[in-house]
């Protein structure tokens, strides 16, 4: 890689080694941990605190988001009041917060209202601080990160950060989603899309793809109108031609967005750390070749894999790369979802914290080296 990175080398697990991780290191009686999730429908909801909350016991509190959606499902509702009860059972000590995703006049404001409840709950005593991205949307989830990580780098928060999901592909095949009517950038993930200096910037797109998301992608090309689209397929995948897959069903749209098999990006379905990589590649790639030409700029649109998510949150927290999103207004299971206390692939990966040497390369595209 052209520079150096800040998550490489990074500390993360996967599988049986995360549960053994969780297990060992936050057993420890010097831990106090704060555990960040979402307490919604999503069957996941409750397997990372379980396993907390076994090692940690009386050391681990929470902080739950309940991310609020207008007309819910009554199905959706019901499942999500069992894991709340299940949650606050586990984790005695916890906070629950409700948070709209939408304003009164339909404007994204979930990412901004998490910030604002989470900014009201004290942290600072805290050794480690876990964010459980099973249940969190994509526009709750990266805020809250970003926030977790500017405190660290800026306001003197001395926690340890670690990201935790618990990784299903099947059933992110089974929820589906109901877009909103107008794409926007996460909240705190503009990046220089709105800057005047990068009015020129050659825009690549990076759509991450997803079964059934013709229209979301379709409405966010129209938003970011890039001069070249690179999109994300996941390979190696649990299912082994789900990126053959993918290809086929997206035809059409790489036809109108002129993409060929020379553009196809492709990145391991369970190893964040792999996408994040090859986000970083495109980066230092391309800057080169735009620097004479009012540079070039990369636009992330995380959707279908949580885990793939979390390799372009962590590019994205690097590089100050702008994050394209169109935000759910409801969902829909499909039938076949398992019901609360589903198993899935526990990931984890260390963020910040002393495990790793100081000084690290800082964050921030402001920040970016040349060599």
């Amino acid at each position: 890689m052209g520079r150096a990175v800040r998550w490489d080398p990074c500390i993360s697990h996967t599988g049986n080694e995360a549960e053994n991780f969780i297990g060992t290191y936050f057993a420890e009686p010097s831990r106090k941990v704060v555990m960040i999730a979402g307490a919604g429908f999503d069957p996941r909801a409750t397997m990372v605190a379980e396993q907390l909350a076994k090692a940690a016991g009386e050391n681990l509190r929470a902080v739950l988001f309940r991310e609020n959606r207008p007309n819910p499902d009554v199905t959706l509702v019901t499942r999500a009041e069992g894991n709340i009860a299940t949650l606050q059972r586990i984790v005695p000590a916890q906070e629950l917060k409700q948070i709209d995703i939408f304003g009164t006049d339909g404007a994204v404001t979930g990412g901004r209202n998490a910030i604002n409840a989470l900014q009201r709950s004290a942290l600072g005593e805290a050794t480690d601080i876990v964010v459980d991205a099973s249940a969190l949307s994509v526009g709750t989830c990266y805020p809250i990160v970003g926030y977790l990580i500017q405190s660290i780098e800026r306001q003197g928060l001395t926690s340890n950060l670690h990201l935790l999901v618990a990784h299903d592909a099947t059933l992110d095949g089974l929820i589906h989603s109901t877009p909103s009517d107008t794409p926007s950038f996460v909240h705190g993930f503009k990046g220089g899309s709105t800057l005047d200096d990068a009015t020129g910037a050659a825009k690549l797109w990076l759509p991450q793809l997803a079964t059934g998301r013709h229209a979301v992608l379709g409405r966010l090309h129209t938003f970011v109108q890039p001069n070249d689209t690179c999109p994300i397929l996941p390979f190696p995948a649990s299912e082994p031609r789900l990126a053959d897959r993918l290809a086929e069903e997206f035809l059409t749209e790489f036809e109108s967005w002129e993409v060929d098999s020379r553009d196809l990006v492709f990145a391991a379905e369970e190893d964040p750390l792999d996408l994040y990589r090859t986000i970083l590649r495109l980066d230092d790639l391309r800057r080169p070749v735009f620097a004479e030409s009012g540079g070039s700029m990369l636009i992330l649109s995380p959707l279908g894999s949580k885990v793939m998510a979390l390799g372009a949150l962590m590019a994205a927290l690097e590089r100050e790369l702008p994050v394209a999103y169109l935000e759910s207004i409801s969902h829909e299971l499909a039938d076949g979802v398992p019901g609360p206390g589903a198993k899935a692939n526990l990931i984890h990966i260390w963020l910040e914290g002393d495990v790793y040497p100081q000084p690290r390369p800082p964050l921030g595209g402001k920040h970016r080296g040349t060599s």
